[in-house]
């Protein structure tokens, strides 16, 4: 029996030398795969779709905004955790971070930049895409 690099080797050197791959055909008793159903796939925002991130989002899509106490209790994550993830967001410019002192207290206020409303429903009409592809299988 061949090792495995030696075959994969020589496959190597069969395409170099020009020598055409074999089909691939069907299995025995299985249709071909009808294409013409098969759309390209789909692409999530990877920002968006982590947990704590889509949580912030969808927060702030329903209030015009939160303190970061409010989203820290609503999420119920850590103080590290949020500024981390709301930092990412703040960057990709999909919230706005409003930093102000109330009295002698610090408080930071988060709001829901027009570029993350469009990024948010772009990333929502891509799951339902998804959804309804799932189920129609």
């Amino acid at each position: 029996m061949a090792r495995p690099g030696a075959l994969w080797r020589n496959r190597e050197r069969e395409t170099e030398a020009g020598a055409s791959q074999p089909r691939r055909q069907p299995l025995p008793g299985r249709p071909a795969a009808d294409r013409s159903r098969q759309s390209r796939p789909i692409a999530l925002d990877r920002l968006i779709h982590e947990q704590m991130r889509l949580g912030i989002l969808s927060a702030l899509a329903v209030n015009e905004s939160l303190s970061f106490n409010d989203l820290k209790k609503l999420l119920d994550t850590t103080d590290g955790n949020l500024s981390v993830h709301a930092r990412k967001l703040e960057e990709a410019q999909y919230v706005t971070c409003t930093k102000f002192f109330a009295g002698r207290f610090p408080k930071t206020e988060y709001r829901l930049a027009p570029a993350g409303r469009k990024a948010l429903e772009s990333y929502l009409d891509q799951m339902e895409a998804l959804i309804r592809a799932t189920r129609e299988r």
